[in-house]
C-alpha cells in the first residue's frame, strides 16, 4: 500500500512514517520544513526515514494548488493522512493568516487530491482545541463544538466541515482525529515538555499558566500512531443509523467518522512538572502566572468510540512517557 503522510517531518508524521516503513508500506512525505520551530530538529527526524528506500521526500507546501495536484498526479497514494498544519493556539493570535494558509487552503488542496485520484481512504488531524468553551467532561465527539476559542481551533472545526462535504457529495472515506496533548521523544520545542525540560536542566525559570491547575489528556506519541494505523486501516463507514432530526456531529449518511484520541486520564500541570522533575533529578523554578487568551483549561478525551470501533488502547503512563522523552531530550542535545 502507498500512503501519503503530509507533515513527514513533525512530530506525529516522522514516527507515523516510521512505523509504516517498517511494517512494509511505500510512504510519500510531503513537508515544507517552515521555520515555526528548529529546522535541525525536522531534519534529524527526517534522516531517520531517508534510510529507507521505500521513503519519498518531497519538500512541498500543502498550500501549493500546482505543486499538490502535480504529486498527486504523480504518486498516486492509495491513502492519506493529512498531518501537515501551522499548529500553536497562542501563535494565532499574533499570526492569524498562516493558518488560514496552511489549515484551510491546504487542506483543501488534500481534499481536491482525494477527489481527483483513486485514493481510498483519508485520515486527517483535527485537535482537542475544537472543544473550545465547553465545560462538559470528558469532551465527547458527540457534544456540540461550535465555540472554539482561538483561530487555530476555528481551523480544526472548520476542516471536520469541510471533510464531511467531500465525505457527502464525493463517497471519500473520512476519519478526524482529535488528538490530546501529545508528548514524546522527537516532540515539539514549542511544547510544554520540551520548553520545560530545557529550562530546567539549563537553570531557568518555567513559566506555568494558570498557576498550574490546567489539566490536559497527555497521549504518549506511541498510542497516536497506533490509532492512526488503526484508522488508516478502516476507512470510515456510513452510518445508516444517522438521522438528519436528531444528527450525530461524529458521523454521517456518507462514509464520515469524527475519534477523539487520547489518553482518556487528565493530569493536573502541576502533576506533570513533578513527574518531569523527578525523572531529571532536579527541581523546577515556576513563575506561576494567570490563563493565557484562548487557553482552555482542562482536556478530556471521551474515547469509547474509538475503542469500539478501533480497539484502541492507550497504555502509556505519565512516567514512563516522560522518562521516555528526558532520555531521548539528553541524549539528542548531549546533555
Amino acid at each position: 500500500m502507498k500512503v501519503l503522510v503530509t507533515g513527514s517531518a513533525g512530530f506525529i508524521g516522522s514516527h507515523l512514517c516510521k512505523q509504516l516503513l517498517e511494517r512494509g508500506n511505500e510512504v510519500i512525505g510531503v513537508d515544507n520544513i517552515n521555520d515555526y520551530y528548529d529546522i535541525n530538529l525536522k531534519l534529524a527526524r527526517l534522516e531517520q526515514l531517508t534510510q529507507f528506500d521505500t521513503f519519498t521526500d518531497l519538500r512541498i507546501d500543502v498550500a501549493d494548488r500546482q505543486a499538490m495536484e502535480e504529486m498527486f498526479a504523480e504518486h498516486q497514494p492509495q491513502r492519506v493522512v493529512h498531518l501537515a498544519a501551522q499548529a500553536g493556539v497562542r501563535y494565532s493570535i499574533e499570526n492569524p493568516h498562516a493558518y488560514i494558509d496552511s489549515n484551510l487552503v491546504g487542506f483543501t488542496n488534500i481534499l481536491e487530491g482525494c477527489r481527483h485520484n483513486p485514493v481510498d481512504n483519508l485520515v486527517y488531524a483535527s485537535s482537542s482545541s475544537v472543544y473550545g468553551a465547553n465545560e462538559t467532561t470528558p469532551f465527547s465527539v458527540h457534544d456540540n463544538v461550535d465555540h472554539p476559542v482561538s483561530l487555530y481551533a476555528a481551523t480544526k472545526k472548520a476542516n471536520e466541515l469541510m471533510a464531511h462535504t467531500y465525505s457527502h457529495l464525493y463517497e471519500i472515506p473520512t476519519t478526524g482525529l482529535r488528538f490530546f496533548t501529545v508528548y514524546g521523544p522527537w516532540g515539539r520545542p514549542d511544547m510544554a515538555l520540551f520548553k520545560f525540560t530545557k529550562a530546567i536542566l539549563e537553570g531557568n525559570p518555567i513559566d506555568v499558566y494558570n498557576y498550574g491547575k490546567h489539566q490536559r489528556d497527555f497521549t504518549y506519541i506511541d498510542d497516536i500512531v497506533e490509532g492512526v494505523i488503526r484508522c488508516l486501516d478502516n476507512p470510515a463507514q456510513s452510518n445508516p443509523e444517522w438521522r438528519g432530526d436528531k444528527p450525530d456531529s461524529a458521523s454521517s449518511k456518507g462514509p464520515y467518522r469524527i475519534y477523539n484520541i487520547g489518553s482518556n486520564n487528565p493530569v493536573e500541570l502541576l502533576d506533570y512538572i513533578q513527574t518531569l522533575e523527578t525523572a531529571l533529578g532536579k527541581k523546577a523554578e515556576m513563575n506561576l502566572l494567570p490563563l493565557q487568551a484562548g487557553d482552555v483549561i482542562a482536556t478530556y478525551a471521551d474515547v469509547d468510540a474509538l475503542v469500539k470501533d478501533m480497539d484502541y488502547k492507550p497504555g502509556t503512563t505519565i512516567e514512563s512517557g516522560i522518562t521516555e522523552f528526558v532520555k531521548w531530550y539528553r541524549d539528542f542535545y548531549n546533555v
